[in-house]
């Protein structure tokens, strides 16, 4: 497939899709969403973690508005099922670890993409608005799972009712992001944290990834079923032979893949 509003990168391990129709400020219309979707789906068969960015000064606006202008509600709820469900349904199954490298604006849907991501960076001066409430509209896209989960429960009202920006920092401190950076390292450390889990074990990853979403609905016996048998899936790969034999040599471990 060729991409007309994503960038799609991929060298020493990290598959970079850079959201690029900056004049929007990266809105997302529906051939964004389906090209996400498919570069999520794709670009794990050639590498071993994911960045999620956009150009210009924003991450993503959100829905391009222009793109709904006029919109009856059954064609947003068709949206919501068709395009959206599919595009989020695709970041959080991706097969490697995944990054959001919110380098500006992460608002509405951009906002609820970015929190989608296993990992949230963001440079000090980003900003995450849920603006639905300002047109009328409810937090979508995820939004009403993540925020209470990441935040808590008045937290996450509040966001959403008052619909004020959270700067990066506030994000940080709240627990809905792990990293807030100056924006003069955001770069570096986007890629140095991308290079740790392009080079970490891929399989324990997707299995921790798995266990921490299960845990939202598991009871403590339910988790700890499942954690034994995750786990006893991770010491039968060959990165954990090499992980035990890295340590007792003294020296980095080589992890080879899933």
């Amino acid at each position: 497939m060729s991409y007309e509003t994503i960038l799609l990168g991929i060298a020493d391990g990290v598959a970079t899709i850079t959201l690029n129709r900056p004049e929007e400020m990266n809105g997302l219309n529906a051939q964004m969403r389906l090209e996400i979707t498919h570069a999520l789906r794709h670009a794990p068969e050639r590498a071993r973690a994911v960045v999620l960015t956009g150009t210009g000064g924003a991450f993503c606006a959100g829905q391009d508005l222009g793109d709904a202008r006029g919109v009856p509600g059954s064609e947003i709820e068709r949206i919501l099922r068709e395009e959206y469900e599919p595009m989020l349904q695709a970041l959080a199954d991706c097969a490697v670890p995944t990054i959001a490298a919110v380098n500006g604006t992460a608002a509405g849907a951009g906002a609820s993409l970015a929190l989608s991501a296993d990992i949230v960076i963001a440079s000090e001066s980003a900003r995450f608005i849920e603006a639905f409430a300002r047109i009328g509209l409810i937090p979508d896209a995820g939004a009403t799972y993540w925020l209470p989960r990441q935040i808590g429960l008045p937290r996450a009202m509040g966001a959403a009712l008052l619909a004020e920006p959270v700067s990066a920092r506030q994000a940080e401190a709240w627990g809905m992001i792990w990293q807030a950076v100056p924006d003069a390292e955001f770069d570096a450390v986007v890629r140095a944290r991308a290079a740790t889990l392009a080079a970490g074990p891929t399989t324990a990853y997707r299995l921790i990834r798995q266990a921490m979403h299960a845990s939202a609905s598991n009871d403590l016996a339910a988790q700890l079923d499942l954690e034994a048998r995750l786990q006893g899936e991770a010491a039968a790969t060959r990165d954990f032979r090499e992980g035990v034999l890295a340590f007792h040599e003294k020296r980095p471990p080589r992890y080879e893949g899933r």
